[in-house]
């Protein structure tokens, strides 16, 4: 029960992968990956962000340290994540399991499950299981169909990536200006880093991850958000 109950919860989020992935396949294939290449990096990874950073990265020959700073500053909210979920899951979802199913996490599945008062490990398998198959038979899609797809459409696909994460900032940026600011500043810095003669050479995975740096730190010095304690001492 507690599995079909995930499944279904797990519907709207593949469908929301499965356009987003098909875009990340036709990109690899464009940037000479084979197509299981690029079905094996979203079976493994299932990090939107990461992938489509890394795979800019990886067509430039032995940027190690850029690869490692990259994939570090886009996924560790992942372990932010996971370690606020550990305090939900019932008595059931421990060990092993938590190791394995940890895997799965990912923004929008994290989002689901924090609702709910007590994660059990039936639900979040089941939770987990469309998305993961959303997300890499998309990619399939993508990287098989890429070069058969008109010019307009592959073009239309091209922007999706960029579609989701606007989905995700305008909600949070709505209810806070300070979000805006930040948004800007990230923005900013990447055109710098696009543009200006110098830094343009320092590649896609470094600019990205000094782009998110620069603009967290900004804003938490400017707008530092404060803690439940000093919430609490202003309410009373």
């Amino acid at each position: 029960m507690e599995y079909k109950k995930g499944l279904r919860a797990g519907i709207p989020i593949a469908l929301g992968y499965l356009s987003v992935s098909f875009t990340f396949g036709i990109i690899a294939v464009k940037y000479g990956f084979e197509i299981w290449q690029a079905v094996l990096i979203s079976m493994i990874t299932v990090t939107s962000a990461g992938q489509f950073s890394g795979i800019q990265t990886m067509t430039v020959p032995g940027l190690y340290w850029d690869m490692l700073i990259s994939q570090l500053t886009i996924n560790v909210r992942y372990s932010f994540m996971s370690i606020s979920l550990s305090q939900k899951l019932d008595s059931r979802f421990r060990g092993i399991w938590k190791w394995i199913l940890g895997f799965f996490i990912t923004d929008e599945i994290f989002a689901v499950s924090v609702m709910r008062p007590v994660v059990t490990r039936s639900f979040f398998a089941g939770l987990a299981t469309l998305p993961w198959a959303g997300w890499t038979v998309g990619t399939l899609l993508g990287a098989s169909l890429g070069n058969v797809l008109p010019a307009a459409v592959m073009s239309a696909l091209g922007v999706a990536i960029y579609g989701m994460f606007v989905a995700i900032v305008i909600p949070p940026a709505r209810d806070d200006h300070h979000v805006i600011i930040a948004i800007l500043i990230a923005a900013a810095v990447s055109v710098i880093f696009t543009y200006v003669p110098g830094l343009k050479n320092i590649s896609p995975g470094l600019a990205i991850s000094i782009a998110a740096v620069l603009a967290a730190v900004t804003a938490a010095l400017v707008h530092p958000v404060p803690d439940e304690e000093e919430n609490e001492e202003v309410q009373a």
